[in-house]
């Protein structure tokens, strides 16, 4: 029979539009002049992106394939045998853990259950939660924004993973901390984008630098990253696009616009932050190791971790990259975008009745 422990809970708070990569920023600005929003200052919070209750990690995550999956597999099978550990197996695989990560992760448990260092069922979920806290212990480095300034942040990723949503809530995080922050509106092939980022501004009070759609991206985000040198602003948030007509031309524009940071200021951009749709499973592995090739991704943000997302490709990612999970999305309001906390995220994907005192 399982017993009960008590844990400590975790407080944590797409068009083509290309030009030679040689062209200098100059001649690739488009006929617009560039749209600068007005910073107001700092207001009272937007109730529309706002909660009233932060919700813990477990009530965002207790619904993933993950922790429904071990909820079932230790209720309907508490006997300490290899038939135990293999259903294991198949449940980490099942919730995109993995078939590397997850042979890995039971085979260890295998063999030590071989050694009877384990002497229940729950002893061995205790193990494995030491295991995956292990294992995503290296990848929680929460991003540092200080010593540069501006601090560029260049956010990339595919089309409806999140990444304008996220741009909003970082700003708001980081506005909130009392900091200067810019945006620029590069993703200009996607209909709708760059409203949908001016409004994230309006909501946030947060400037955000714009051309309009079709314009030059590396134009764009080279404006505004002079006007945030002019404001000596904090922090400045590129967004880009997600998709062009082909694969390669959208890699081509984001070597482009690291190219053209690097006119105005030799290491940007600080930080190429590439924003993953959880629900996705093993295919963000894939879209990671083509993004890392073409701009040097240096952070990850997870998001829509909440709901019904299987929770595993957070293992997975670690295993393979060991790129700094720098966020989770884990739900719609700006609250819900946390700092990546490795046991606090474990903890919410074990259910409740297998928790130890």
């Amino acid at each position: 029979m399982l017993k009960f422990w008590k844990k400590k809970p975790a407080e944590n708070g797409t068009g083509d539009n290309e030009e030679a990569a040689s062209q200098a920023p100059a001649e690739a600005t488009a006929p617009e002049a560039p749209v600068v929003q007005p910073d107001p200052g700092p207001v009272a919070a937007d109730a529309a992106i706002e909660s009233p209750v932060k919700r813990s990690w477990r009530e965002r995550l207790s619904g993933s394939t993950f922790a429904r999956g071990i909820s079932s597999l230790f209720s309907r099978h508490p006997k300490l045998d290899d038939d135990l550990l293999d259903e294991l197996e198949t449940t980490l695989i099942t919730a995109d853990v993995g078939i590397e990560t997850s042979t890995s992760l039971v085979e260890n448990l295998r063999k030590r259950m071989h050694k009877r260092e384990f002497a229940d069922a729950g002893a061995l979920l205790q193990a494995l939660r030491q295991e995956l806290i292990v294992l995503l212990k290296p990848v929680q480095r929460p991003l540092e924004i200080n010593g540069r300034r501006p601090f560029v942040v260049l956010t990339v990723g595919i089309n409806g993973v999140g990444k304008t949503t996220t741009i909003g809530k970082l700003a708001r995080k980081w506005r909130d901390e009392g900091r200067q922050v810019l945006l620029a509106a590069g993703d200009t092939f996607r209909a709708a984008a760059v409203e949908q980022l001016k409004t994230w501004g309006d909501r946030n009070q947060v400037p955000v630098i714009s051309q309009g759609q079709n314009a030059d991206a590396a134009s764009v985000i080279f404006d505004a990253l002079q006007a945030a040198r002019s404001r000596n602003a904090d922090v400045l948030v590129a967004d880009t696009a997600g998709r062009l007509h082909t694969q390669g031309g959208l890699m081509d524009e984001l070597g482009k616009i690291a190219r053209v940071l690097k006119k105005l200021d030799a290491d940007a951009p600080h930080e190429v932050l590439m924003v993953i749709d959880g629900t996705t499973g093993q295919n963000a592995v894939n879209q990671v190791r083509q993004f890392r090739q073409i701009v040097g991704v240096t952070g990850l943000v997870v998001t829509k971790l909440d709901g019904t997302a299987k929770g595993g490709v957070v293992f997975a990612l670690a295993r393979e990259f060991g790129l700094p999970i720098r966020f989770v999305g884990l739900g719609e309001t700006a609250t819900d975008l946390r700092v990546f906390d490795a046991e606090a995220y474990v903890d919410g994907l074990l259910p409740n009745e297998f928790v130890r005192t």
